[in-house]
């Protein structure tokens, strides 16, 4: 059988109920693949799923779209390709207590955010509070991520970034209510998230082994949008971890299940235009820089480079 090793961005969650959904059916197993999920909960996210791929450690990782530009612009790695989109509906936000009275980006000049310590976060963030009139004068902390919501919910923080149907779900189930402040609402066209990255070399190497990968999670996406109950069930029964409370899962899998497919009802399919927007976006507002903190323009980055979509059946 051919192995495939899938570096996740987070702990076993309803973005990944295609990925476990075909797994537990044996989608995998009829199609001749070995899959293994690799959790950063491995060793405490101190490496990023991107990482693991840009190592050779993984075949392919879970990232969002600013992951693929940054490792085109990075000069020790290879430049990392985006294979499928795994939602096409961003469920992200900044999120903030509503009981805070912040209500709005602007609001959170003089306050804390809790960054993931990735490569453009900040520099997005504080780009949205201008864009709602603030002066994104914000003071970044970095605690461990896998404690970042908590950091938020104590009140160690301000705000974070946040995907709404899991995070926002768990604080609600809490009995803390937060606010999610959506990038789009901002004039903030953002890529997609999240993505399924691949090393340029396995891409040339082993394309019939990702394709029946792909076909085969794409399998588990349609069906876990399709019947939502079913995906939760998929996740529950095949992730690593022990869930507390099933009725979040099931909750929160029907938040996220029509974010999973087109409106054609297809996975995985990623638009250029879209790719470019926010390419261009970064590079208008000053935020795609080299390593040294010098701008890179637009011409300089090839968006048809940062993704593929020939893989998908």
């Amino acid at each position: 059988m051919a192995s495939i090793s899938l570096a996740l961005d987070w702990t076993p969650n309803t973005n990944h109920s295609g990925f476990y959904a075909a797994r537990s059916r044996g989608y995998y197993d009829d199609a001749g693949l070995d899959v293994e999920f690799v959790s950063p909960a491995a060793d405490d996210y101190e490496t990023t799923p991107a990482k693991r791929v840009a190592r050779g450690e993984s075949t392919l990782a879970i990232a969002p779209s600013e992951s693929v530009i940054s490792y085109h612009t990075h000069p020790e790695y290879a430049s990392l390709v985006a294979v499928a989109a795994v939602c096409q509906r961003d469920t992200s936000a900044i999120a903030t207590l509503a009981e805070s009275g912040i209500d709005r980006p602007r609001d959170l000049d003089g306050k804390t955010y809790a960054s993931y310590d990735a490569r453009f976060e900040e520099d997005i963030v504080r780009q949205m509070i201008r864009n709602d009139g603030g002066d994104g004068d914000v003071e970044v902390v970095t605690p461990p991520k896998l404690g970042i919501l908590n950091t938020l919910m104590d009140g160690d923080a301000d705000a974070t970034w946040v995907f709404m149907p899991w995070e926002g779900l768990q604080a609600g189930r809490a009995g803390i209510d937060l606010t999610g402040f959506g990038l789009a609402e901002y004039n903030v066209p953002y890529g997609y998230t999240p993505t399924v990255l691949a090393h340029p070399d396995t891409i040339a190497e082993r394309a019939d082994a990702l394709s029946t990968f792909l076909d085969a999670s794409a399998r588990g996406y349609r069906e876990a949008a399709d019947d939502p109950d079913g995906g939760a069930r998929a996740l529950i029964e095949a992730a690593a971890v022990e869930f507390d409370d099933e009725g979040f899962v099931e909750e929160s899998q029907r938040r996220i299940a029509d974010a999973y497919l087109t409106a054609e009802g297809e996975w995985g399919v990623m638009d250029r235009e879209r790719w470019d927007a926010f390419v261009s976006w970064l590079t208008h507002e000053g935020i795609l820089t080299d390593l040294d903190g010098d701008s890179i323009t637009r011409g300089e980055l090839d968006v048809d480079g940062l993704y593929t979509t020939r893989l998908l059946g």
